[in-house]
């Protein structure tokens, strides 16, 4: 079974940063797109990032404040978030396996989430 393990969570400032790590097999990364998505309570999940080699896309409304990135020693994916907000608290999670990259529900695997707070 495929597991991908999300970290890097945690309760921030306005305007502080953060950087989310996803760790997958390297079979996943190199032979699938891989997508970071959030949760916030009481929403439906929402695109965030996705990428593939070397090519990126981005939820509009998050491009310039997050970026999506790869490490291919470590096998890891992170998600790197500046400028954060309250609205950006929720729970993360990353994902491979898509045929649509910003539908969550063409995405094949799913790490277990990590939480993202950020106060006022």
């Amino acid at each position: 079974q495929v597991q991908l393990v999300e970290s890097g969570g945690g309760l921030v400032r306005a305007g502080d940063s953060l950087r989310l790590s996803c760790a997958a097999p390297e079979s996943v990364l190199n032979s699938n797109a891989v997508g970071w998505f959030r949760q916030a309570p009481g929403k439906e999940r929402e695109f965030v990032a996705a990428m593939m080699w070397s090519k990126t896309v981005y939820a509009d409304s998050l491009e310039g404040r997050f970026t999506i990135s790869r490490d291919n020693s470590k096998n890891t994916v992170y998600l790197q978030m500046n400028s954060l907000k309250p609205e950006d608290t929720a729970v993360y999670f990353c994902a491979a396996g898509a045929t649509l990259w910003r539908d969550s529900r063409t995405y094949t695997y799913w790490g277990q989430g990590t939480q993202v707070t950020v106060s006022e």
